[in-house]
């Protein structure tokens, strides 16, 4: 029997991370006021997600169209990979052992993760993941059109996303590693589901 190729699917913020990434992003990109004001302006579709009214999804989708409209592409590429430098102090010791065991084992290494690709591609390349998969930003002749390229990388996205990159994924051995519920459907159909290990 032809043993299966094993894959770790790695969540990014507080999996790998001690805390979220994306509204710090946000602050470091647009400043705290301008962040602040457009929260403010969006708190109606907030209180609608608490009350299960609406989704986390649409509400971020808003934010991003609030912030992001025609905002030319190279400048926050540029600002995405200064603010990965600046992870190091927040990456968990046992998630980088993990990550540097399975590499040792020949395993392919996946980071699926809600948060942007602005700053994700750099993240992912310096923790040595073979793939990234996350929620990206439009765009269109320079600027970034305030829409998501897909649905937002998160709960059913993921497994989604996975199942675009490698296809059958009862071909695989799958380990994966999340913290939230928003991992929960990844965790589900893992071999070897890992939840909040790195704590």
């Amino acid at each position: 029997m032809t043993e299966k190729t094993v894959v770790a699917a790695f969540d990014f913020d507080v999996t790998i991370t001690t805390k979220d990434t994306f509204v710090p992003f946000l602050y470091w990109v647009f400043g705290r006021k301008t962040v602040y004001k457009t929260f403010l302006k969006l708190l109606p579709e907030a209180i609608k997600v608490v009350c299960k009214l609406s989704d986390r999804d649409i509400f971020k989708e808003k934010i991003i169209a609030a912030l992001f409209t025609n905002q030319p592409i190279k400048p926050l590429k540029v600002m995405g990979a200064g603010y990965a430098s600046s992870f190091t102090p927040l990456i968990r010791l046992k998630a980088r052992e993990r990550i540097k065991w399975h590499k040792e084992q020949g395993h392919r290494l996946i980071m699926v993760s809600a948060s942007l690709n602005l700053y994700l591609e750099k993240a992912a390349k310096d923790l040595g993941f073979d793939d990234l998969l996350c929620t990206e930003l439009e765009e269109h002749e320079e600027l970034f059109t305030g829409h998501l390229n897909a649905k937002n990388c998160r709960c059913q996205g993921k497994v989604d996303k996975l199942q675009e990159l490698l296809g059958d994924l009862s071909k695989y051995e799958l380990y994966a590693y999340g913290d939230s519920e928003g991992d929960k459907q990844m965790l589900a159909i893992a071999s070897h589901p890992n939840f909040r290990v790195f704590e």
